[in-house]
Order: C-alpha cells, then structure tokens, then sequence
C-alpha cells in the first residue's frame, strides 16, 4: 500500500480554509449574542450576511470536497451517500435554525424542500443533460436505478408536500401530531429500506453502465464481481479515512453553530424589503446545494452521467427523507407550527417536474432538448417566486 503523507490529505489550502471558518465561529460566539440582542441596522445586517453566507459556503465547499474524496475512494454508490447526506444535514440544521429562530416561519421546511427541488431537478439537471450533450452527445446512465429514484421522490414528495392539502388534519396543511408521528415513522422506514437495498444487493443499478456497451446493463454478478475485483487492487487506507472523516465533520459542526445568526439576519432582511417568503427556502437551498451541484456537473462532463443522476436524484431522495421526518419531529418537540402543504402554483410547478423527469428519464440515453425543458421550467420558478 502507497504511504500517504498528513500533508497530502490535510493540504495547507485546507487547513486555511478550515482555520479562518472556525476563526469566524469564535467570533460570532463572543460578539454574537450581543450583537443580535439590538436592533439590527441594514447596514450591519447586510454586513453580518455577508460575512454568515460567505463562511457557511466556504465551510460547504470543505464538506463536498472532502465527501467527494471518500467518495471517489470508497466506490459507489457509498461514496455519493456520503456526499448528500452530508449536504443534507447541513440543509435540517439551517431548516431548524429558521423554524425555531425569532421570526415566525411555519413553511420553512416546505419552502426548502420545494425550492430544492426546483433547483436540483430542473437547474441542474437541465445543466448536466444539455452540457454533457453537447460535449458527448447522448449519454448512458442506468435506467432502471435511475426510475428507482424518480418513484422514490413521487411517493415521498406526494406524501409530504401534496397529502397536506387534501386532508383533514389539523387544518391550513398541517399535519395532527397522530399523523406527524406516523408519517414520519413510515419516511424514515423506507428511506432506511431504499438505503440499505441501493447499498447491498442493488447498488450495481447506481453504477455507471460500462463504456462501449451502450444500452447493455451488466447482472448483478457481474457487478459484484467486478467490485470486489476493485476493492482487491486497490485497498482502502484507513487513516485517510479517519482524517478526511474528521475534516468533514470539522467543517460541518461550524455551519451547525452558525446557522441560528443566519437565521435571524434573512428573517430580519426578507421582512425588512418586504420580499417573498420562498425566498428563505430558495436561500438555504442554494447555500446547501451550490458545491454539490458544481459535482455533479463536473460529473456530467466528465461522461460519469451516472454519477450526477446519483448526486441530484439521491439529493433531493435524502431531502425528502430526512428533512420532513426531521422537521416534523422539531415541530412536535418544540410546539412550533409546522405547514407542509403547497400553494396551487407550487403543486403545478411540483406536477409537471415529476413528469418531465419521468419523460426525461424514461429511456437509457440522455436527449439535449429535454435538458432546456428542464432549465425552461426553472426559469418559470423564479418568474413566479417574484411576479406571481
């Protein structure tokens, strides 16, 4: 086995980066209460966001290049688990930061997810079909993984966004803590079920089809086979595990003791220039998934199409399944109200992605033009948000 240097895995840019993060946190911790028990000026408020976005993505940007390390050494598709659950307990911290912030903010959890979706779904997937097409022309992912996804996120996006709507509960979308409790069991439930399936004996459907055999996916045997064939001829060496491991978590625990001074700057911003209140969600989601989408486009022009489907479909599948359970288990917890249930434009927009996803996907080769319906559709999002 290769000796690896602490220097290689811990490099000085790192080291700064993780240095000047933790500085700001110290900062935030000694001045911060302070600083929030007065009235916020724009000026210090825009200042003070400022600075709080530009760490909390600094400090973002370390957690996807570090799970992007393990990633690429662990194989898919644990590498990819690695990198969206991260993102996505990044996303539930600066949720229930929000949620139990000084403002009132009972949508918070929907407006994140939804905008999520948009993003992910539509932004960057449109960008990864259309720049990956006219780089390589139609690319090849795995079709039947890739469907596996898209029914996870109609089940589970149904049940979170759209059942509110149309039940009784406990009235304006909101969910009865009978319901709450159980719904979140039943998403926790299966999406520990898809895990442990895409993990063990079906990750071979979340693997790139092999090149030269286009439309051919390889039994899972072979798969098998092939990856303890991998796993033999290049071994894993623990200690840049353990270091990059610790790095992540490094990088993670800052946004956790950040994210209630975020919270309380864009409460004060959106309502002080009267702006929408998805624009909350739309923030988080952006700040969360801003490094994870650059992967996965640099995936897509790299031909690993596979891989991006496996970052933005398993995304927004994490998004899901762990964000609602979360957020309804914080509500419960807290007695903070929480509402789940869409607008009638948000429902539309929410219907025509899952069957533009479900065209989009459908076959075993991407199609350009459908990678501009999806940007088209994204670009109707953000019109709505502020002329709706």
């Amino acid at each position: 086995m290769k000796t690896i240097h602490l220097s290689e895995i811990f490099p000085t840019k790192t080291r700064l980066r993780l240095a000047a993060v933790w500085a700001i946190v110290v900062l935030f911790l000694v001045f911060g209460p302070g600083l929030f028990d007065e009235a916020l000026t724009g000026t210090i408020a825009l200042g003070t966001f400022l600075l709080l976005l530009f760490t909390i993505i600094g400090a973002a940007f370390g957690v996807v290049k570090e799970a992007d390390a393990l990633a690429h050494k662990l194989g898919e598709p644990y590498g990819t688990l690695i990198l969206t659950l991260s993102i996505v307990s990044i996303e539930v911290i600066l949720i229930a930061a929000v949620l139990l912030g000084p403002g009132d903010n009972p949508t918070i959890g929907k407006d994140s997810i939804f905008s999520v979706m948009m993003i992910i779904m539509n932004l960057v997937m449109g960008l990864c079909i259309l720049l990956g097409g006219f780089k390589f022309g139609e690319q090849e992912y795995n079709a039947q993984g890739t469907l596996s996804y898209m029914a996870m996120i109609i089940l589970l996006g149904g049940i979170g966004l759209l059942l509110p709507n149309f039940i009784q509960g406990a009235g304006g979308g909101a969910f009865t803590p009978t319901q709450a409790i159980v719904l979140a069991g039943l998403v926790i439930v299966l999406y520990g079920f898809f895990l442990l399936l895409q993990m063990k004996n079906y990750k071979h459907l979340y693997q790139q089809p092999k090149a030269g055999n286009m439309g051919i996916l390889f039994s899972r045997r072979q798969a098998l086979e092939e990856q303890a064939t991998a796993t033999k001829t290049t071994p894993i060496n623990k200690k840049e595990i353990g270091v990059r491991t610790l790095i992540l978590l490094g990088m993670i625990v800052p946004i956790v003791l950040l994210s209630h001074n975020m919270a309380a700057v864009v409460d004060y911003g959106i309502k002080a220039t009267s702006l929408p209140p998805l624009l909350g969600g739309v923030l988080i989601a952006i700040i969360v998934f801003t490094p994870e989408s650059m992967t996965a486009i640099k995936a897509a022009l790299n031909n690993e199409f596979q891989r991006a489907i496996n970052l933005c479909h398993g995304a927004f599948v994490s998004t899901v399944g762990l964000t609602i359970p979360a957020v309804l288990i914080v509500g419960l917890v807290t007695g903070k109200t929480v509402l789940f249930g869409m607008t009638a434009t948000e429902t539309i927009l929410f219907i025509i992605t899952l069957l533009l996803s479900l065209m989009t996907f459908i076959g075993k080769r991407t199609t350009p033009i459908m990678g501009m319906m999806h940007l088209v559709l994204f670009v109707v999002f953000i019109l709505l948000i502020f002329n709706p």
